[in-house]
């Protein structure tokens, strides 16, 4: 990754916590260190994006920035409008970073920029003119000349987020650079503080960029720094020792390298899938070989091979864990969605985050998106009702939205709750005998009732708007989680809101399965799923006359015989297993002939030619080379059900 492609990297981040700040800072305009959070992250990216040649977002993001000193000066108040103002130019610097300028956007960025320079005028500090967004042309060559800098920035330049290892970077790309860093200053460790600055430069710089050029690099820093450029008549073969560079002559002036350990690294995406894959196949390696180990008897195999499944059980998880990645980050771009979602409607909704510590594997993170986003917009838009309609029920005219995360064994749970009108049963009954879907005089559950709006083209709406109202989306939703391995539950009262659970696995690479055995035929179950293991003789089986029901704990549990449902030929064995699972559908048994035990099992995804068969969730590849699919459990309940 070079430099560029890692500020964009970089700015990302700090784009995503600037929209959080800002939104936190429009509910609490009165909190200065939020303030002081926007600024710093304007400043990192104006100052990084300048020194690596992203001259028109540095350009865009000063003007923002001097906004917001002023903010800091007690000069400006944060306002709504400035708010919406800044928001506005956090998505123009994204439009920046995710391509090339244009000039439709250069005239966007210049109505923006046109806006801060309002708000700097009322502070009494505009400019005579707005400033140019367009990039200057390259400077002139000027006669190659050797400079002596001597640069000691403030203590504190680490909190505003400035990188000197990148504009002492800059400073070589100018020209023939020789650094001497001043270690003088560094405290024991006693009184180190990570935050502050200790060391100053003395460079010697050869170039033919002239004195300007040197300026540019130090443009944001030297307003507060120590900084001295002073030219000499020929380039010096070896470092100066003259009073510039020689000043309190009982300090370490020797070359000083210092080496860190960083708390972090970044690393690309794609490279991280290929070490999962690579991991994936050295377990199914090392359960080959523990097959092997148990066929040869061999003690010195055995332990080897036990050796081998330790360190791979333990590789695997720390792979596993270097692609979890705490939910607190997409949780925080959805308090944008309700922000402009809930202005547009005519509400007041507030959206509140718990559990943004819980981790997720990156992949299920971002296959949830589009389904939380859907969720989130109905419950803005059907869950919460207008002010007036609140406050006449004696609510608060602000609406609540919760959205929460936790683990649960290998499971998140995720809610999105609201404090709105909640679910009119009567009129989903209604709508799904109008469609339908049930008769009238049936008998349901209100989670039977909830679940129709899971239905495709199923809406209660009476008008369409542009947010809602075609009946598309919720269907989707279910497919998606459904896709992930996972569940989706809906409760509610009326009049007093709606909660939607989503239970997703922690990742969708490798799972702990339980791998069973019908005839020759090997399948996985997921072992999160299973609840208990009955056995079942042929007299249990024949009394209930082809009812597949079965009394578990006094509780009548309905069962899939996976023989007959992938139609395997042969009898089955004089005792089964049942395996009773928690799905989609409920609590389900699925009968197999043997349970082997369990499996660490590493998902491949199956051909094309079995896209429709959704029983199926992937395959394994077993130690001895063989083939066994994964069973998608809930699929399987759902198409027996709607065979009964």
């Amino acid at each position: 990754m070079d430099f560029s492609d890692n500020f964009r990297a970089e700015a990302t981040d700090l784009l995503a916590d600037l929209e959080v700040a800002l939104l936190e800072l429009e509910s609490q305009p009165d909190r200065h260190e939020l303030t002081d959070r926007v600024f710093r992250h304007l400043h990192t990216i104006k100052g990084s994006g300048a020194m690596l040649g992203f001259d028109n977002i540095a350009l865009f993001s000063h003007e923002v920035e001097s906004t917001y000193d002023l903010v800091r000066e007690g000069k400006l108040k944060v306002l709504p409008r400035l708010i919406s103002l800044t928001l506005l130019a956090r998505d123009h610097i994204k439009s920046l970073l995710n391509g090339p300028p244009n000039p439709e956007l250069q005239r966007v960025g210049e109505q923006i920029i046109a806006g801060f320079l309002e708000f700097q005028k009322a502070a009494g500090l505009a400019k005579q003119q707005p400033p140019s967004l367009t990039p200057t042309a390259a400077p002139v060559p000027h006669e190659t000349c050797t400079y002596n800098i001597r640069f000691n920035p403030p203590e504190k330049v680490f909190v505003r987020a400035i990188n000197l290892r990148l504009l002492l970077r800059e400073l070589h790309q100018l020209g023939e650079c020789a650094v001497t860093c001043h270690t003088h200053r560094l405290p024991d460790l006693a009184n180190f503080e990570f935050e502050t600055c200790y060391l100053s430069w003395d460079i010697t710089l050869t170039t033919d960029k002239g004195e300007a050029a040197i300026h540019d690099v130090f443009q944001f820093v030297e307003d507060d720094s120590e900084l001295a450029i002073s030219a000499v008549a020929k380039p010096a073969e070896d470092p100066p020792h003259d009073d510039l560079l020689d000043h309190d002559r009982h300090a370490a002036t020797r070359p000083f390298v210092v080496k860190t350990e960083a708390a972090s690294l970044r690393v690309a995406a794609d490279k991280l899938d290929n070490l999962v894959n690579i991991v994936g196949e050295m377990v199914t390696m090392q359960a080959r070989l523990t097959q092997v180990a148990a066929v040869c008897g061999d003690p010195e195999v055995g332990f080897v091979a036990e050796e081998m499944e330790r360190l791979a059980d333990k590789l695997r998880d720390s792979t596993l864990s270097i692609r979890m990645l705490p939910l607190g980050a997409a949780f925080g771009t959805y308090r944008r969605l309700v922000r402009d979602l809930a202005r547009d409607l005519g509400k007041e909704v507030e959206l509140v985050t718990e559990g943004g510590e819980t981790e997720l594997d990156k992949t299920v993170i971002e296959r949830m998106n589009d389904p939380l986003v859907h969720l989130i917009r109905n419950c803005v838009d059907h869950g919460i009702e207008a002010p007036a309609q609140r406050a006449a029920a004696g609510k608060s005219t602000t609406g609540k939205i919760v959205l929460s995360a936790s683990h649960s064994g290998a499971h998140v749970i995720i809610t999105i709750r609201d404090d709105g009108a909640g679910l009119n049963k009567t009129a989903i009954r209604q709508k799904a005998i109008e469609k339908g879907l049930i008769q009238s005089d049936e008998n349901l559950t209100d989670k039977d009732i909830f679940a129709f709006i899971l239905s495709p083209g199923f809406s209660t709406a009476k008008a369409l708007s542009g947010v809602s109202g075609r009946g598309v989306g919720m269907d989707v939703v279910k497919q998606n989680v459904e896709s992930l391995r996972g569940t989706l539950e809906i409760s509610s009262k009326e009049g007093q809101g709606t909660v939607f659970t989503l239970k997703l696995p922690l990742t969708l690479a490798i799972i702990d399965g339980l791998l069973v055995r019908v005839a020759s035929q090997h399948f996985v179950l997921p072992l999160s799923n299973i609840l208990e293991c009955v056995e079942l003789n042929a007299e249990t089986i024949s009394k209930n006359r082809g009812r597949e029901f079965v009394i578990v704990r006094d509780e009548m549990v309905p069962y899939v015989e996976i023989r007959k449902h992938f139609g395997i030929s042969g009898e089955r064995p004089a005792i089964c297993q049942l395996m009773i699972a928690d799905t989609s559908q409920g609590k389900c048994g699925f009968l197999v002939d043997l349970v082997i035990g369990d499996h660490k099992t590493v998902i491949k995804k199956l051909g094309g030619l079995y896209k429709n068969i959704e029983s199926i969730s992937g395959a394994a590849i077993l130690g001895d080379g063989t083939i066994a699919l994964i069973l998608d459990l809930g699929e399987i309940a759902k198409e027996a059900m709607e065979h009964l």
